[in-house]
């Protein structure tokens, strides 16, 4: 008895000095070097176990035209972090017994039936030729991006870009896929889009697309709901994510964060007048501001939500709990660990599941490749994040910038894996 009770305390104590092991004053002093170094303009972040939040804190200017500083519960466009909360709900759908992940998406969207493959591209005039595809696309290579579908304007084959920029000239009316704020739907540009042309056979390759946004139009189909109250009822109401939205009502506008950018000639901003300082973006592809102008009716599946660290540390929690949240079953233990298995095989190169993408002993860029199974994702504002349940720990770090070159993401996680290790 007395045995066992000594291991239960030297296993609290632990416990209890791993907790406690982060060295938060190497945080704050790498996050101040870099807002010093004007590698960032500031940062909110926060690091959680499985049972809460340990440490959050904001750093910085948030606006730099009125100097305001961030804050703990700034509102960030999240962008590409919205996939892993459009697979969950295609998990979601999933456990309902609603779909298959190996089900063709033309079951549920007609015209993927009649999508084919690039074969070539005329270069003066946009004009291309495509042959028949033999596989269909699934829900599975949707969520894995082997589908062949590309990713509009940052598709990193030319020729695709160029068409993606061409049948929205045609027929198209509005700006970037993700970021949209004109009078147009998500099932509208999905259908459309749907005859642009593959990069490759579906299942082929891993090629990074707008999968999970044809995904999010498939959420609507058979939920027969919007994907915002889709969310709001399957995810964001029990996950108590109380400011999470597609389009951030106008009472809590003033907490979202402008995105900057440091240096005017990197900028389409031309009414930049400092050239040391960081000012707020603009784009004449599209609207920064979306999440608080224009139509608000297009809830793109891929890129389209805007957040804070504690909601998406709650989202994130469930995956490092066996699928609960403050106790309650949100998802089944057993596909809470599917979401852990890698959905590819080695010959892809990489390491995605049905949710997130999963590290693997090849993933040097994350703590040197010691850590495999780690949940993560970020997003094109510069949002990151891990969750990493084998050591029970999640981290978040927000910023809001567009063209600069920094890395207090690595520099971060460095910092948190030392105690790990």
């Amino acid at each position: 008895m007395k045995k066992h009770i000594l291991i239960l305390l030297v296993s609290l104590v632990v416990f209890s000095c791993y907790e406690n092991s982060i060295n938060y004053d190497q945080i704050d002093s790498m996050i101040s070097n870099e807002i010093e170094a004007n590698n960032i303009p500031g940062a909110v972040i926060l690091i959680g176990d499985e049972k809460g939040i340990n440490y959050q804190k904001s750093y910085g200017i948030k606006n730099p035209e009125t100097k305001e500083e961030f804050k703990n519960d700034d509102i960030f466009r999240i962008a590409s972090m919205t996939k892993a909360i459009t697979s969950f709900a295609v998990v979601k759908l999933w456990e309902k017994g609603l779909i298959d992940f190996d089900d063709p998406i033309k079951k549920y969207i007609p015209e993927f039936e009649y999508v084919e493959i690039l074969d070539s591209f005329n270069e003066i005039d946009s004009s291309y030729t495509t042959i028949k595809r033999t596989k269909d696309i699934t829900i599975r290579q949707l969520l894995t991006h082997t589908s062949g579908i590309g990713y509009d304007f940052i598709d990193g084959n030319p020729s695709i870009k160029a068409i993606y920029h061409k049948k929205k000239q045609d027929f198209m009316d509005y700006g970037v896929l993700c970021f949209c704020d004109q009078d147009v739907t998500i099932g509208e540009s999905i259908r459309k889009l749907s005859n642009v042309p593959l990069h490759h056979e579906p299942g082929e390759k891993y090629t990074y697309g707008i999968g999970l946004d044809v995904l999010g139009y498939m959420i609507e189909i058979v939920s027969n709901k919007t994907l915002d109250v889709f969310f709001k009822e399957e995810i964001f109401d029990p996950l108590e994510m109380t400011d999470t939205y597609f389009y951030i009502p106008e009472s809590k506008s003033e907490r979202l964060v402008p995105v900057q950018t440091f240096n005017s000639g990197l900028s389409y901003n031309t009414n930049i007048v400092d050239n040391d300082s960081w000012v707020i973006f603009e784009d004449k592809r599209f609207n920064v501001n979306y999440p608080i102008e224009g139509e608000r009716i297009f809830f793109a599946g891929g890129c389209g939500l805007s957040s804070t660290v504690k909601d998406y540390y709650n989202f994130l929690s469930i995956f490092i709990n066996e699928g609960k949240f403050k106790g309650k079953q949100i998802i089944e233990k057993t596909t809470n660990d599917l979401i852990y298995k890698n959905q590819l095989s080695d010959e892809f190169n990489t390491s995605i599941g049905l949710v997130f993408g999963i590290t693997s002993k090849n993933d040097k860029w994350f703590n040197d490749g010691k850590t495999e199974g780690v949940l993560h994702w970020g997003g094109y504002w510069n949002t990151n994040f891990f969750a990493d349940n084998k050591n029970k720990l999640i981290a978040l770090i927000c910023k809001q910038t567009q063209n600069t070159s920094e890395n207090s993401w690595e520099k971060f996680r460095e910092i948190i894996y030392q105690s790990v290790d």
